[in-house]
């Protein structure tokens, strides 16, 4: 069984051919229920960015870790943004008005301005959250005016379907709009798509964040973390 330290090396390896368009691939360790002790192992083989999904987690282990960038990927409730600005690097998940307005307040009250990705859903998925790809133009308009933000890209997460043509038609779809976000804004550089079951897939079509937990530690243990 390989250790994270190789785990990390080979998708390390493999991300340095660079996606579609030639562009750097960032590896961002998603850390959910991980211990310290196995993140910090993660960072020292080489992750870019170690990222939470739980504001709980975030604070619990943040103070052990070893130097790294840190992000966010989970679904963010306003009222738990104050716990981390300053703190966090790139929100990936900023997917509603009222949290991309709460990031804003929250930065301004502290003298930064933070960095976001926009939620899409473009799976146009239920369960889901994120903006629909339709208001996705006029929504990163009306955002990049904000005090307090700085629009930085776009995340999305593909339907668990095996329909391939159907999930690399989505990511081209996601693509093209980062492409017309780069005419608009010098600060666009992520596309954050693909996570452990189908991010070479969004790599060859043009991702150049990925966010992967199992591949890099093995399958999650839930136990008593659930």
């Amino acid at each position: 069984m390989l250790t994270i330290t190789q785990r990390v090396q080979e998708i390390k390896t493999e991300l340095s051919q660079r996606n579609s368009f030639q562009e750097k691939v960032l590896l961002v360790a998603a850390t959910k229920t991980q211990t310290v002790e196995h993140i910090n192992e993660a960072i020292a083989a080489g992750v870019d960015a170690v990222a939470e999904n739980k504001p709980q987690e975030f604070r619990d282990k943040n103070d052990f870790l070893l130097p790294c960038s840190r992000h966010f990927i989970g679904h963010l409730q306003t009222n738990k943004v104050k716990y981390l600005i300053g703190k966090v690097e790139l929100y990936h998940s900023c997917d509603r008005d009222d949290l991309a307005e709460e990031i804003a307040k929250q930065s301004i009250k502290k003298g930064i301005v933070s960095n976001v990705l926009l939620q899409i859903n473009i799976g146009n998925e239920e369960t889901k959250g994120g903006y629909a790809y339709e208001d996705a133009k006029a929504v990163f308009e009306r955002l990049s005016k904000t005090e307090g933000l700085k629009i930085k890209g776009f995340m999305a997460m593909l339907p668990d379907i095996q329909d391939e043509p159907t999930l690399r038609t989505l990511v081209q779809k996601m693509r093209r709009l980062y492409e017309w976000a780069k005419t608009q804004s010098t600060e666009i550089e992520y596309l954050s798509m693909g996570m452990s079951g189908d991010y070479k897939l969004c790599v060859e079509e043009g991702s150049n964040v990925v966010r992967l937990g199992s591949t890099i530690f093995g399958a999650r243990d839930y136990g008593e973390n659930k």
